[in-house]
Parts: structure tokens; C-alpha cells; sequence
């Protein structure tokens, strides 16, 4: 064997991701809030790229559209599906129409409305914009208090929480402060007298107990049942009869009394703002079936101002002309990989609605087992693909606001050997059971394992105990004893 230095070729394959490739990839997994927020950063700094003024789908003014209007583009964007799957196809043509009339609205809201102008009128602005907890607290503070004491109160406010619990040690309050615990205790009984009723407390005995004096209903009795929540929840009457020295009929009336008062009083303050959830698809049935809409109303419309990029170009040293020509590739691939986004959203939307067909003709007890694969397989594209597609998007039809991942689930098999059903069916039937079991016959999970069985269902019970778990309802146990508080 010859040593010494020599020239070998070799050939290999491999998956090179360009910054284009990462970014189509990225705008794939966005919901269409986030993407407004990216493509806002898009228009500001590249600019050649603008927001089409108006109506979205009305037909742009003659000249707008000669100065801003992209040419029909030369090449298909940079295809993610094909750089993860090597036998994945191109994207077809979209199967709707958007030049229908159907197609005209984003949704029944934006036919209605509607200003003197012709604007939507923002009916958010219109809503009361609530303080918070600690607001309300403080301006109790300033009423109630002054000089030290103050001081005190505003950092006791500080430490309650949004539940309007108090969260603090006292003593190592009082020592950061530099102050006598006697003060801090004092002070924090003066907050505890605040409305709401019940904050400051900090547990939920104490919670309870200023509700009830301030109800004028702490008598011993009460003040006993209060110590000992903990029977309360198990349900325990006899010996809370005995504990508390009351017969059946007062018992009754201090439950009931008890369940009046609020263990959260800080909840009834608005806290930070929720955030709606913005369906990304509209389905609807129609004559010819069921057609799928993307909702662009939150989406800018992007156009390319070939115009703005010639009179730039004119006269412009080569360095400022090589800038100019990148940010017109930018946006011209900016403008192509949205379109193809857009396609493939709607391709993927179209195969769910197709397969889970049932479910929004009859509801949820008729959704089938479906996978990401099976998808990816009827419309040709990669696994991760519809992975990302269906992640952070929500689906609006007649039966409500859905995630997409929702109609996403295992499958149960039939005892009969006919065919499987989804999980989700599944749930729904357990559900169905429990909220309808009767007060003095609480069904087992065996039992209810058991009608699942005589129905079709070949369900074991520790799958029935995992899924009512997971839909938070309790043992038969634990819903025997809610049911005889409830009564």
C-alpha cells in the first residue's frame, strides 16, 4: 500500500437548509396571528414590499396595480415538502374557487357591523376596560391609610396574588422592612377588612372565615366546620355532626352556606387581557360539498413595488444596486412562499375535512381514527409537514372553534372486528354516561367499561379510568360525595 498524498471524487446526497428553506419552513408552523406579526416586520424592513390598500379582495386601482403588482412569478418557491421527502409531489391547484360569491366574506360577521363609511366598527373598543386586584387594592390603601402604615399596606398589596391570596412570610416581612411584626399584623387585619371580601387571606380556612364574619354568621358552630374543611371535602357528615354539636337540618344550612362563599374573591378582577383565539380556517357546507376558506382578514396582502425598485435603481452605484436587487428577490420569494403556504394550508384542511366527514355532519360521536400519516399519504406530501401545517391553527365551522390537532386521535377498536373509533368518540360517550349517572347509582369505571363493550367499544377499564381523568371528573367515589354536597 502506496503512501502519499492522491485526489479521490466521491458523490453523496444531503439536505442543505438555506436560510430561505428555514424561513418557508418557519412560516409553515405560524398561525396566521403570528404571521401578521412577522410579515409587519417583513414590510418594515424591505422596501420593496407593500400592503395592498383596501379591500384585500376587491380589485386594486388600475395604476396601483402597474406600479406594485409582482409578474406572474418564473419559479415555484423553494418546495419544504420536497426537501424533506424525495418522493413527495408538487402542489396541485387549490380545489375552491375564491372568485365565488361564498367566498366574498371572511365570515358572518363582516357582513354586519359595519359603520357609516363602510369600516368594521371595533366593537372591542367598546368594552370596559376593568382595573385589576391590585388596583382596587391600592386605591383602598390611599383611602384607609397614611404615613407607615401606608408604606406597609402597599407592599402587603404587592404580595397578594390574583386568586387575593396573601403569598408572604409576615415575619420575614417585617424584618425587610424594619418594622415590628405587631405593625405588619395590624395592618394586614385593616386589608383583610377590603372588598372583595376575603383577600388577604392566606389559606383557604381563613379565606372563608372573613367571608363569614363579615356575613355576621361566625358562630362556633360555622368557626368549627371552617377548621375542618378537610371533612368537608370527604364528605364526612356524621363526624362533622359530632364536631360541631349540630343536628342533620343545620348541617345542611351551614353546607350551603359554606358553598355561597367565594374561595377565589380575587378572580372577580379582570387580569391580564385573553387573548381570542382567531380561527386560520372557515368550513362550510355547501351544494357542491364542503368547501375550505383561509381567513385573510387578518393577513396583509403583499405586493411588490417593481416601480419604487426601477426609480431607486436609476443612477445607483453598484453596491446600492446589488442591495436593491436581494431586497427584490426577498420580496418576490416572500410573496411566492405565502401563496404556497397558503395552498398547502388548504390542501391539508381539505384531506381533514374529507376524513372527519362524520364528525361535522353528526358531531363528535362520529369521528374517526385518523393519524398524520395517513394525511400525509392521501395528499402526498412529508409526515412533518402536516405536522407543522396543523400545528397552532384552529378550524371554525357550525360546530364550533377547533383546533386542528383535535381531529387527530388513536383508535378503539370494535368488538365486532368492524373498523375502529376515535378516541375522542370515545370520550364523549364516557362523558355522556357520568353526566347522566344518577345521584344513588354512581357508575364504576368497570361498569362503564362494561356498557362501552355492550355498545361496540372493546375498552379495557384502565382506559376508561385515563380518559375521565383526562376530562377531569373524579372517581365514583369521589362524584357519590359531590353529588350529597350538591343535594
Amino acid at each position: 500500500m502506496a503512501l502519499g498524498p492522491r485526489l479521490d471524487l466521491r458523490q453523496s446526497q444531503s439536505l442543505v437548509m438555506t436560510p430561505q428553506l428555514q424561513q418557508a419552513i418557519k412560516l409553515l408552523a405560524l398561525s396566521n396571528l403570528e404571521l401578521e406579526s412577522y410579515l409587519a416586520e417583513a414590510l418594515e424592513g424591505n422596501p420593496l414590499l407593500d400592503a395592498a390598500p383596501g379591500d384585500r379582495d376587491g380589485p386594486a386601482d388600475e395604476a396601483q396595480e402597474e406600479a406594485t403588482d409582482a409578474p406572474p412569478p418564473t419559479a415555484e418557491p423553494p418546495d419544504t415538502d420536497q426537501a424533506l421527502s424525495s418522493d413527495a409531489g408538487t402542489a396541485d391547484d387549490l380545489d375552491v374557487d375564491f372568485a365565488e360569491e361564498r367566498f366574498h366574506h371572511d365570515s358572518a360577521s363582516d357582513s354586519v357591523g359595519l359603520s357609516g363609511e363602510g369600516e368594521a366598527i371595533d366593537f372591542d373598543s367598546f368594552a370596559e376596560q376593568d382595573g385589576t386586584l391590585h388596583d382596587h387594592l391600592l386605591a383602598q390603601v390611599g383611602e384607609t391609610f397614611g404615613g407607615m402604615e401606608a408604606a406597609v399596606a402597599q407592599q402587603l398589596v404587592a404580595l397578594i396574588d390574583e386568586a387575593g391570596y396573601l403569598r408572604a412570610d409576615l415575619a420575614e416581612l417585617a424584618q425587610r422592612l424594619g418594622v415590628p411584626l405587631a405593625l405588619i399584623e395590624s395592618v394586614l387585619g385593616a386589608v383583610q377588612g377590603f372588598d372583595p371580601s376575603g383577600v388577604g387571606a392566606r389559606d383557604l380556612a381563613e379565606c372563608i372565615a372573613i367571608q363569614a364574619r363579615e356575613a355576621d354568621r361566625y358562630d362556633p358552630a360555622m368557626a368549627t366546620m371552617i377548621a375542618h374543611l378537610d371533612l368537608v371535602a370527604k364528605g364526612a357528615f356524621p363526624q362533622l355532626k359530632r364536631i360541631c354539636g349540630v343536628d342533620d337540618e343545620d348541617l345542611a344550612d351551614m353546607i350551603r352556606e359554606l358553598r355561597a362563599y367565594d374561595p377565589k374573591p380575587g378572580l372577580r378582577f379582570g387580569g391580564s387581557a385573553v387573548q381570542a383565539v382567531v380561527p386560520d380556517l372557515y368550513v362550510r357546507r355547501t351544494a357542491a360539498g364542503w368547501a375550505v376558506e383561509v381567513n385573510s382578514s387578518t393577513l396583509p396582502r403583499l405586493l411588490v413595488n417593481r416601480r419604487y425598485y426601477t426609480e431607486l435603481a436609476k443612477g445607483a452605484a453598484a453596491k446600492n444596486k446589488t442591495w436593491l436587487s436581494e431586497q427584490l428577490a426577498g420580496a418576490n420569494w416572500l410573496v411566492r412562499a405565502l401563496d404556497q403556504r397558503q395552498r398547502t394550508i388548504v390542501k391539508v384542511a381539505n384531506e381533514i375535512v374529507k376524513q372527519q366527514e362524520g364528525f361535522f355532519l353528526s358531531g363528535v360521536a362520529h369521528m374517526r381514527p385518523l393519524t398524520l400519516r395517513q394525511v400525509a399519504e392521501a395528499i402526498g406530501m412529508h409526515e412533518s409537514t402536516v405536522s407543522r401545517v396543523t400545528s397552532n391553527k384552529y378550524l371554525s365551522c357550525a360546530r364550533g372553534l377547533f383546533e386542528l390537532k383535535y381531529f387527530f386521535s388513536s383508535g378503539i377498536s370494535a368488538t365486532d372486528g368492524d373498523g375502529a373509533v376515535s378516541a375522542e368518540a370515545v370520550k364523549s360517550r364516557i362523558k355522556a354516561l357520568i353526566d347522566a349517572e344518577d345521584a344513588k347509582a354512581i357508575l364504576s369505571d368497570e361498569t362503564i367499561a362494561q356498557k362501552l363493550s355492550a355498545e361496540g367499544h372493546d375498552i379495557a377499564r384502565r382506559t376508561v379510568v385515563k380518559y375521565r381523568e383526562a376530562m377531569g371528573y373524579g372517581s365514583s367515589v369521589q362524584r357519590r360525595r359531590q353529588k350529597a354536597l350538591a343535594g
